[in-house]
């Protein structure tokens, strides 16, 4: 039996593992993470061993696949979003139908290696094919801690997925976008521009209202997003964070500001619950509430010669962009919310200033031109019709 503790944003936490042996021998184990104290990680110990003992009696119920998925997406619906949960729910439709009845303690690690590679074969991406891995790896990871299984045999499995080109405009062509959108009077004009300016994503600009934005310090707050699924909620990262308004933006909210605010009433999730927002910043548009704002961007950008990009490559424009000028990495990440260094080193990459002028300390060069004398680079003998190198 084993409490260990660890610190995670800035606070104390514990891991609890309790571990016993059955009358074959085998050793069961039984695990639960992120307890908030130490002494609810000591009843979270007893409760742990009780529940080992009742299963080595035999009074633990032994789940199929089928019965566990059901029972998992029971509990994820008290904590997650209903976008999540769906997620999961579709799991099944991609699995061999044996493993529905299958003993959930009798999975093997080329049962999980199968389901993943051979019974999908090329039916799927790469991309789609890490997913289902990692739900299945969720699921079984919540067997290990309810005591289910000794270990998750979905661990060690890894999916390679190539990394997707990240699209981006250079400061040329976002100037283009919005010159022309603004000269033509695009209804999209002035949400393109907020995303330019502030790298927040879409779901967030929708839901983005006149109390979030304080003119005297020129911050905007995120704090919520929308989506058609959850409704109104926290951000991706769960984190609050500010946006420093430059002045270009300030002109364009103080433009805004004198159209008054914008209200509309929303459906969302599966019982389509209807909620007002109200006192928003941004107009309303149908293509937008309709999901449709980045085959918008997609068409606009192509009919004027600009890179056609996706809605959220915006977001990718802004902070490649914030980096290229010298903004420091852990500013960007403060200003986008990104809580992995990882995820906004990729854009620093992108953005080639790690790499900018290296080429030009190389220790050789082209040879210099002697007396104006002009040398071809290729000589070709004239009895010959092959290069003489």
């Amino acid at each position: 039996m084993a409490i260990k503790s660890y610190v995670r944003d800035g606070k104390k936490r514990y891991d609890v593992q309790v571990k016993m042996r059955d009358p074959k021998g085998r050793q069961l184990t039984m695990r639960k993470r992120n307890v908030s104290s130490l002494a609810d990680a000591r009843k979270v110990q007893f409760e742990l061993q009780k529940k080992l003992e009742l299963k080595i009696a035999g009074g633990l119920k032994i789940w199929t696949w089928k019965d566990w998925h059901t029972e998992c997406l029971r509990r994820m619906s008290y904590a997650l979003k209903q976008k999540t949960v769906v997620n999961y729910a579709s799991l099944n439709r991609w699995l061999p139908k044996e493993w529905l009845e299958k003993r959930v303690d009798l999975l093997t690690k080329a049962d999980v290696h199968y389901a993943i590679f051979e019974h999908l074969k090329d039916e799927i991406t790469e991309n789609a094919r890490k997913n289902i891995h990692r739900r299945v790896l969720r699921i079984l990871e919540m067997a290990v801690e309810e005591g289910i299984l000794g270990k998750n045999v979905a661990k060690g499995i890894q999916v390679k997925v190539p990394e997707v080109k990240q699209l981006v405009l250079n400061a040329t062509e976002a100037n283009l976008l919005l010159s022309q959108a603004k000269e033509r009077n695009h209804p999209f004009y002035p949400i393109w521009t907020l995303a330019l300016l502030t790298g927040m994503r879409s779901g967030e600009l929708f839901a983005l209202q006149w109390k979030d934005i304080d003119f005297e310090s020129d911050l905007i707050s995120v704090t919520k997003q929308w989506t058609s699924k959850d409704g109104l909620h926290s951000t991706k990262s769960g984190r609050n964070r500010v946006v420093p308004i430059s002045e270009g933006l300030k002109s364009l909210l103080l433009e805004l500001r004198s159209l008054g605010s914008f209200s509309e009433k929303l459906r969302f999730g599966k019982t389509k619950k209807i909620i007002t927002l109200s006192d928003l910043v941004l107009p309303r548009l149908n293509a937008w509430k309709k999901g449709n704002q980045a085959k918008v961007i997609e068409r606009f950008c192509r009919k004027h010669g600009i890179t056609s990009i996706k809605f959220h490559d915006l977001r990718a424009t802004f902070i490649t962009n914030l980096l290229a000028q010298g903004v420091s990495l852990v500013t960007v990440m403060s200003i986008v919310g990104h809580s992995d260094m990882a995820t906004t080193d990729r854009y620093l990459r992108l953005a080639g200033v790690n790499v900018k002028g290296a080429t030009s300390k190389l220790s050789y060069a082209l040879p210099k031109a002697q007396s104006a004398k002009v040398i071809p680079i290729f000589r070709q003998k004239s009895s010959q019709s092959h290069i003489s190198w």
